[in-house]
């Protein structure tokens, strides 16, 4: 993990009396036209990732540069190389990325070499929920036998991956009947803030980070909910981050909506409503949105993002 730190970023962080390496982003506040302070949120934790991962080949010091003078009204047509935290997997797509850990195995001991070296470089969680089916129901008994039956149809791909789990570093499998793979995601695994230890010319060295992953599951994104940066990506681009290789893709446009006035919904209404009622205007710009709500001196909700567009309902 190891960065150029071409920007000066790189400093110590004491918390309970332990010392963790982080990359700040006030380094970057000399560079002419930055935009650092008033980046959306989602940026900000894109901009630490290029700050922590560059090496001159993948993130180089432009790529920064670039990200930190972003200007809503001149977005940047330029791709960047994010390193994800770490791999969701749901089981559909996950027995495939295991199944070529395997075969890397397999192929590197016919060459003689150590197979146990083949393993995961971000750590991966599969989370088993893709193949339940409700063949019992109305029952006090439905659950377990469900899931007993999912075992009977599924013994040989579970039998693969609980070994897998066994014979690879930096991967755990969730068994079936625990819940769905979002909510195992919301509840259990997200950790806002990730560490990691290494060592670095003969120091042991703990970094801590923003947790970012990718993930296989159509509901990925909702650990965004969390302040976690979760992108929803294909079987290839997961495989890729297990294998510690980045993810690249154009600097994301992002909008940013605040609303005024008095919120219309009573006390039991959710944020959700607020969402589905700014889906209309998401197609009609042909973006994903990334919301982030707070709450302003009037008491209504507000968002703090570099673009503002009042909305009258």
């Amino acid at each position: 993990m190891t960065s150029s730190n071409s920007f000066g970023s790189r400093a110590s962080l004491a918390v309970d009396g332990k010392s963790y390496v982080i990359h700040r982003l006030d380094a970057l506040t000399h560079l002419p036209g930055n935009t650092v302070a008033s980046l959306p949120f989602s940026l900000k934790i894109l901009l630490e990732n290029l700050l922590r991962n560059e090496d001159g080949a993948f993130v180089k010091k432009g790529d920064i540069e670039a990200l930190a003078t972003w200007n809503v009204k001149q977005p940047v047509d330029k791709e960047i190389a994010f390193r994800t935290s770490r791999v969701l997997l749901q089981d559909f797509t996950g027995v495939p990325c295991v199944v070529d850990l395997a075969a890397m195995r397999d192929a590197l001991a016919k060459l003689g070499g150590d197979p146990t070296k083949i393993n995961p470089l971000s750590p991966v969680d599969l989370v088993i929920d893709h193949s339940v089916m409700v063949d019992y129901f109305a029952n006090s008994k439905a659950f377990k036998n469900n899931v007993n039956l999912e075992y009977d149809r599924n013994g040989e791909r579970y039998t693969f991956l609980k070994w897998g789990q066994g014979a690879f570093d930096n991967f755990r499998v969730v068994p079936p009947g625990t819940g769905i793979c979002h909510q195992v995601n919301l509840e259990y695994l997200a950790k806002t803030v990730w560490t990691r230890t290494e060592k670095v010319k003969g120091k042991t060295v703990t970094y801590a980070y923003p947790d970012t992953l990718v993930g296989t599951d159509s509901h990925t994104t909702m650990v965004n909910g969390l302040a976690v940066l979760g992108w929803g990506v294909g079987g290839i681009e997961a495989e890729a981050g297990m294998l510690g290789q980045p993810n690249a893709f154009l600097t994301p446009d992002v909008v940013g909506f605040e609303l005024t006035g008095k919120p219309r919904l009573p006390r039991t209404g959710e944020g959700k409503e607020f969402s589905l009622r700014l889906s209309p205007f998401e197609e009609k710009l042909n973006l994903v949105l990334t919301r982030f709500w707070s709450k302003s001196e009037n008491n209504s909700l507000g968002l703090s993002a570099a673009a503002q567009t009042e909305l009258n309902a």
